[in-house]
């Protein structure tokens, strides 16, 4: 890799004028300099389009970009990521605040993986520290198995570093679906990812987050019913990533998936927690909770979408 390479920062913005300058200070300050900063606004209708374009004026790096239509999140990402020129990409969000040598703490670090990313550090609104860290509510997974991110995803879109080559497996992305898990699964697939374990973002947590990970609902009962929306969603990922073309262990992932069509389709599915468990090293790798929990969980697969309709009355 050359000694500085150029890195694309892609930047999707909307409605986001309230941390914006606080944002985009901590990518003008960046140690890294080679870097340029791609960003597209979403039709924003507050002060957020007039804040890029004064920072633009002043800053070389910035190059604006606004949708004539809203294209909305995923669309508005695919069209930022287009318009980047780097080897290098880094994804950001527009509510966040960077440590100042992130960019180049990652391209020291990258090495031969496609993906690099790393710890944040949970903050308020108001960017004082809440104490906690993404490490904190689960395990950081580095390496190349793909089956650690069929059910969990530990990789956060504003913590990426990529190579512009996996875009090419990896879109279009999946608009159900959130960017940054698609990447890592493509990524452990046709190659490897690492992380760095130093929290170079402040996550900052408010109401009008994309992600509201300190605040998901965990399981009270682990032997309690899936929703059936829970279950069709989870099913609709496992196709997607049954049918990428690039899968390393394609016969693994074919197995789950039709084990979970049995479990949607069935009252029960005894071939789907039969292969949860013998992978389950990998698979629940992410998911930092006791031996006992992971059990429940698997043998709590069993129930198939017949069996929940029946005791939830839902015929």
């Amino acid at each position: 890799m050359e000694q500085t390479p150029l890195v694309s920062i892609a930047l999707c913005t909307y409605n986001g004028a309230k941390y914006l300058a606080e944002q985009l200070d901590s990518l003008i300050g960046q140690t890294y300099k080679s870097i340029e900063i791609i960003v597209v606004d979403d039709c924003s209708t507050d002060e957020t389009y007039s804040i890029l374009t004064a920072y633009a004026d002043k800053y070389p790096q910035f190059k604006i970009h606004r949708n004539d239509n809203n294209l909305g999140f995923t669309g508005n990402f695919e069209r930022a990521v287009s318009l980047c020129n780097g080897g290098l990409i880094a994804l950001c969000d527009q509510d966040d605040v960077w440590m100042l040598d992130k960019i180049a703490l990652q391209v020291e670090a990258i090495g031969d993986s496609l993906l690099i990313y790393h710890d944040s550090e949970f903050v308020h609104e108001d960017g004082s520290s809440m104490d906690r860290k993404m490490s904190d509510l689960m395990n950081l997974y580095r390496g190349d198995d793909p089956e650690a991110f069929l059910f969990f995803n530990c990789v956060s879109g504003h913590a990426v570093l990529m190579r512009r080559e996996l875009l090419q497996d990896a879109l279009p992305l999946k608009k159900e679906f959130f960017h940054d898990w698609w990447l890592a699964y493509v990524a452990t697939n046709i190659g490897k990812i690492d992380f760095i374990p130093q929290c170079l973002v402040k996550y900052r947590q408010h109401n009008k987050s994309d992600t509201n990970i300190l605040k998901i609902k965990r399981e009270k009962n682990a032997y309690r019913f899936d929703s059936i929306q829970k279950i069709e969603r989870e099913y609709k990922w496992l196709g997607y990533c049954a049918a990428f073309k690039n899968n390393k262990r394609q016969a693994l992932v074919s197995a789950i998936y039709q084990a979970y069509t049995k479990r949607l389709n069935n009252h029960v599915s005894f071939a789907l927690s039969r292969l949860l468990y013998k992978y389950r090293n990998t698979i629940f790798f992410i998911r930092k909770k006791s031996s006992l929990s992971k059990l429940n969980y698997i043998f709590g697969r069993i129930w198939g979408v017949k069996t929940k309709r029946h005791f939830m009355n839902f015929d």
